[in-house]
């Protein structure tokens, strides 16, 4: 009993959060690039389509699992990868003696909330940095029951089942046809991934199954009805569902052309051949059967205190308003936010919040360093998250610390070391965390050769050995400096300060 209690404690506290998005907020995403051909025919910079061209037609349905440690309504534990069956109680698998439902409870009838709006953006223009932001209308979103899983056994001829899943808390959220194509679709998904880890209701791991979607596709042609639409199930992947989109959108575009007919299916995406597959006929079968549920009362939401009842105590009900004064710092907000203060281009935004941690990490640099945020988000976003996709780890697993990044960016910023040298010192610390920039700089002799009588010397013996270089100036074509000079680099090992390196040149060019 008391394991329920905390179920249910933690539930209500998730459902006050998932109700602050009733209202029609706007919201940004980063961009998730795909070849759709339809896609980029929605964009400005290229032209439009012909109007009797047939174009996608996307909507989307999004289960989300409730971040809590127990399910809906019974106190059995929630943890992924768990063995088969090892997290069930009498009540999630309708044992008898335990009143059980025997069917999926949900709130399709009376959603928690409707009619919002999610708005995303698209990066276009020529060089995919133009923010280009839409709406995607939210019809609404309710909460149910996750059911059990089948495991079929081919060998065997056998179908196991697990439920693990049973009774797990979902956030339904139901999305108009208001996209056309998968890259809108996983922008629109990443947004509303990145909302939902931002209020803490779901931590969104979609290879975990804790965020999966089911897409609605059709095509026609503007103006007239919508075609026929398949779904395509339980994506895992943002990046699949751009590609399954895509790939069932021409599919369907191919079907049609050959004077055939889209049928209404249940399709699954192969993401190793690219493909989506049919998997069940829809045609003359009801998806769902729905009933009223006699045993839940009914949830109220209160728009602020002013609309409470006499005698309600505003701490014993769900008040929107109140969660609205509470809401963290959404994605759109933040990203804003960056581009103001910092003076970062809009597509650096989009990178720093799509990573969870990255922006915590930028910040702290800067606070540590005088170099221009402009200079550093070259570094962050480069240099260190190139390496942590390298190797599949998290911002939080970096061996290279803010503060240590900092202390790397001063050295060259203050005149210590050159640009070339900076890059090499942090691969350095990236294999050695213990150690810091400056004690690798003086341990490998990296500091920047200042005298100008040595470089001199260097200069003269890069011209020595390279009359061809010689001659060509001669000839007037001074372009040719920047190889004599990038070969003085490569004397010095990149330790030459490139202002010293210039002037040198130029007084042995006179010489010559």
């Amino acid at each position: 009993m008391a394991a329920s209690c905390v179920a249910a404690s933690e539930l209500l506290n998730n459902i006050k959060q998932i109700s602050a998005l009733r209202p029609k907020a706007s919201y940004a995403v980063r961009a998730v690039s795909t070849t759709s051909p339809q896609c980029h025919a929605q964009l400005p910079q290229r032209a439009r389509s012909a109007p009797q061209q047939l174009v996608g037609v996307v909507g989307l349905e999004i289960h989300a699992q409730i971040n809590s440690s127990t399910k809906l309504f019974s106190g059995a534990p929630v943890r992924f990868s768990a063995p088969p069956n090892s997290l069930v109680s009498f009540f999630d698998a309708s044992l008898p003696g335990t009143l059980p439902a025997g069917y999926q409870i949900t709130q399709q009838r009376l959603p928690i909330a409707v009619d919002g709006v999610l708005t995303y953006s698209l990066l276009g223009g020529k060089k995919r940095n133009q923010v280009m932001r839409k709406n995607v209308t939210i019809k609404q979103i309710q909460l149910e029951q996750d059911s059990g899983k089948s495991l079929h056994d081919d060998v065997r001829s056998q179908t196991l089942i697990d439920l693990n899943r049973a009774g797990v808390g979902l956030m339904e959220l139901v999305m108009e046809p208001d996209m056309s194509c998968g890259e809108e679709a996983a922008a629109a998904v990443r947004e509303l991934q990145l909302i939902l880890q931002a209020l803490g209701t779901c931590q969104g791991n979609m290879s975990e199954g804790q965020l999966r979607v089911d897409a609605n596709v059709s095509v026609h042609r503007p103006g007239e009805p919508l075609g026929v639409r398949t779904e395509v199930k339980n994506i895992n992947s943002i990046r699949y569902l751009a590609r399954a989109i895509d790939y069932e959108i021409q599919r369907q575009i191919d079907v049609l052309q050959r004077g055939g007919t889209v049928q209404n299916e249940t399709r699954a995406y192969d993401s190793k051949s690219g493909e989506t597959l049919p998997m069940r006929d829809k045609e003359g079968l009801q998806d769902y059967r729905f009933m009223p549920e006699p045993n839940l009362p009914p949830l109220i939401l209160y728009e602020d205190n002013a609309s409470l009842p006499t005698g309600i105590d505003a701490c014993q009900v769900v008040v929107v308003q109140k969660i609205k004064e509470g809401l963290p710092e959404l994605p759109s907000v933040k990203r804003d936010r960056l581009v103001q203060t910092y003076g970062i281009l809009p597509e650096h935004s989009f990178t720093l919040v799509n990573e969870d941690g990255l922006v915590d990490y930028f910040e702290a640099v800067l606070k540590a360093t005088k170099k221009e945020p402009r200079k550093v988000i070259g570094w962050v976003t480069n240099e260190l998250l190139g390496h942590l996709k390298q190797q599949d780890m998290s911002v939080w697993q970096s061996p290279i610390s803010p503060s240590a990044l900092a202390e790397l960016l001063e050295l060259q910023e203050t005149g210590h070391i050159s640009s070339s040298v900076a890059k090499q010192v942090f691969q350095e610390m990236w294999r050695s965390p213990g150690k810091t920039a400056l004690q690798i700089t003086q341990e490998q002799d990296l500091g920047l050769v200042s005298d100008t009588a040595q470089l001199h010397i260097i200069c003269q013996k890069v011209v020595d050995s390279h009359p061809d270089e010689v001659h060509a100036i001669r000839s007037g074509n001074k372009k040719v400096l920047n190889k004599l000079m990038g070969l003085v680099q490569k004397e010095t090992k990149g330790r030459a300060d490139p202002v010293l390196i210039w002037k040198g040149a130029e007084a042995t060019s006179v010489e010559i």
